[in-house]
């Protein structure tokens, strides 16, 4: 089919947001070997501490009923009374650990993954009543895994059941004359044994398979490098276009810092790899970096000042430290007061004794 992916060409680990939109669509990783352990599990809990209560009230219930049975009306009205009484007694008394049965299987869920709420799992799909999808299903590695694992755990389960029930095969067979009452302890403490050893496998195989359906899950959600391409174009954008904008912003920026360079009252280069251009009014707090930069940037830098009669002032390392720390239409730091005043003050003094000597 045209959506279907070559496996062959998924090489690439999924990315988050792989993961995370296989999650939004239902697809997660569920084990049914891991619900069914925590309905067994929870099953024999129940039977361990509410069997003997469910036992006593269950056994009053109907005793009550037997022995007044002759007692009891039995026309429309009283039928129904009576049908109402006896479902809230047994209600009273498997309700809790029918519940604790309904939070184990929830919590066999809640343990593989978080709450998903998606309907994309129950669409209708043509895939769904395809005969040829539903033969490959049929014959998947899934199935076939699913297979020899449904042999290999009632070979293992039985051969534990045999093991705790052939030493108590006599004693089985005694119970056959035995009081009724007797056995009941009997078999209760035996069917214990044999549901904490049926636990205690299903533990393995419940995290045996769960590791294998998580490796399952995650190849399913591997990327071609097709994909990773779509997906980085979708989150991040196309490439090309940002680098577009990219150039233009740069460009946009540079003509924007040409047209302030005659406005400059110093340029400070390196002499020929740096150059930062600085403006100072009175008032002003600290002069302001209006232009700077590197190699061809600093030459057309420097071009301008010259043409604007803009003093250039070289001072290698002061016009590195001021491109590495001060950006564009920022003042100048604290640190560089000093170093930049001097300059400054300097040119000052040079344009009034200039303006003095013109006078």
């Amino acid at each position: 089919m045209a959506d279907e992916r070559d496996d062959s060409e998924r090489t690439e680990d999924p990315t988050l947001k792989r993961l995370e939109d296989a999650l939004k669509r239902g697809d997660v990783v569920k084990s049914a070997e891991v619900n069914t352990w925590f309905m067994i599990a929870g099953g024999t809990l129940t039977l361990m501490v509410f069997a003997a209560p469910m036992a006593s009230s269950l056994e009053t219930t109907f005793r009550g009923l037997l022995a007044n049975s002759y007692q009891i009306p039995t026309d429309g009205p009283a039928l129904a009374v009576l049908a109402q009484t006896l479902a809230t007694h047994v209600v009273a008394a498997l309700g809790v650990p029918l519940l604790l049965l309904c939070l184990a299987s929830f919590a066999g869920s809640m343990i593989q993954h978080r709450v998903v709420f998606s309907v994309e799992p129950i669409t209708p799909q043509l895939t769904k009543i395809s005969p040829a999808a539903g033969l490959a299903r049929l014959f998947s590695r899934q199935a076939l895994a699913n297979f020899a694992k449904g042999l290999a755990k009632l070979a293992v389960v039985g051969a534990v059941m045999a093991s705790l029930l052939w030493p108590e095969r006599d004693r089985l067979i005694g119970l056959i004359g035995t009081d009724p009452a007797a056995i009941m302890p009997v078999t209760q403490a035996l069917a214990l044994r044999m549901l904490g050893a049926v636990v205690a496998i299903l533990a393995i195989v419940a995290a045996a398979d769960y590791l294998f359906q998580y490796r399952q899950w995650y190849e399913r959600q591997r990327m071609s490098v097709r994909e990773m391409k779509e997906e980085f174009r979708q989150t991040e954008g196309d490439p090309a276009v940002k680098g577009k904008l990219r150039q233009l912003r740069q460009a946009r920026m540079r003509k924007r810092m040409m047209a302030a360079v005659p406005k400059a009252s110093v340029v400070i280069t390196n002499p020929t790899h740096f150059a930062v251009a600085l403006k100072y009014e009175r008032g002003m707090n600290a002069p302001v970096c209006v232009a700077k930069g590197v190699d061809l940037i600093a030459r057309k830098i420097r071009e301008v000042a010259q043409q604007h009669d803009i003093p250039v002032v070289e001072n290698p390392p002061l016009a590195r430290a001021l491109h590495g720390t001060v950006e564009i239409d920022q003042e100048i730091p604290p640190e560089h007061y000093r170093a930049v005043a001097e300059i400054i003050g300097y040119i000052m003094r040079l344009r009034r004794l200039a303006g003095t000597r013109a006078s």
